[in-house]
């Protein structure tokens, strides 16, 4: 049973949320005080954060600055605030996904399960190395490792480069990995591909290996090999 963190204000949706998500087996837990979050995250260990843009104190996006800082659980963005600025702030931030209120519930699980198959399950593939460029890339510690140092990846930035990885030299379309990635190209924007692809070459730049990931306008991605 998967363990879910609701970190929503709202008592009467919590409380909706919580009994539609056990209907489903997850096991849902909410904050009794939100002034620790932080500390009530440690304590639950959970494998999925479900989190409110407004919440007393402090707003979801600090929350998911601090609990990004220390875990790579995934993070769902719940929230009524429709401006793309608020989504393109939670993936830059680190989280997976973004669902706007009101939504579907068949929209949510749908989310929840793409989600949780993509981080729990992809790990289990017999390939956990591959050399890019001079580069180590351990798809099971979410790691590129070079003479320049290592960097950490997110599960959807390990997963782009995953995909990019395994046809190396040939461009991957963006609808590709748009259903790659998370199932159903319904549920997602267009952009937020462009963001989780900006983010992932921006850390590559640490170890100068961002201008191996060559964008096809039009078209879709591909990682240059040299090797």
């Amino acid at each position: 049973m998967f363990k879910v963190l609701l970190i929503e204000d709202d008592a009467n949706l919590f409380k909706e949320i919580k009994e539609r998500l056990s209907q489903w087996s997850y096991d849902v837990y909410g904050i009794s005080n939100f002034s620790e979050v932080q500390e009530e995250f440690t304590a639950i260990q959970p494998d999925l954060v479900l989190i409110d843009i407004q919440l007393p104190k402090f707003d979801g996006f600090h929350w998911c600055r601090v609990i990004r800082s220390q875990s790579k659980v995934p993070i769902l963005f719940l929230s009524s605030r429709d401006h793309p600025t608020d989504m393109v702030m939670s993936m830059q931030l680190g989280a997976d996904d973004y669902v706007q209120k009101p939504f579907h519930f068949d929209v949510l699980i749908a989310k929840i399960q793409a989600v949780l198959r993509r981080v729990y399950n992809y790990s289990a593939e017999p390939i956990a190395l591959n050399r890019w460029n001079g580069a180590t890339v351990d798809f099971e510690r979410n790691t590129v490792t070079n003479e320049a140092g290592s960097i950490e990846l997110t599960k959807n930035e390990i997963f782009i480069l995953k995909c990019l990885l395994e046809q190396k030299n040939k461009i991957v379309i963006r609808d590709e990995l748009i259903n790659s990635l998370w199932d159903d190209q319904r549920f997602v924007s267009d952009n937020t591909l462009t963001v989780n692809v900006n983010r992932l070459r921006k850390k590559l730049d640490e170890l100068e290996l961002g201008h191996f990931i060559v964008t096809k306008v039009g078209q879709g991605y591909l990682a240059m090999d040299e090797d």
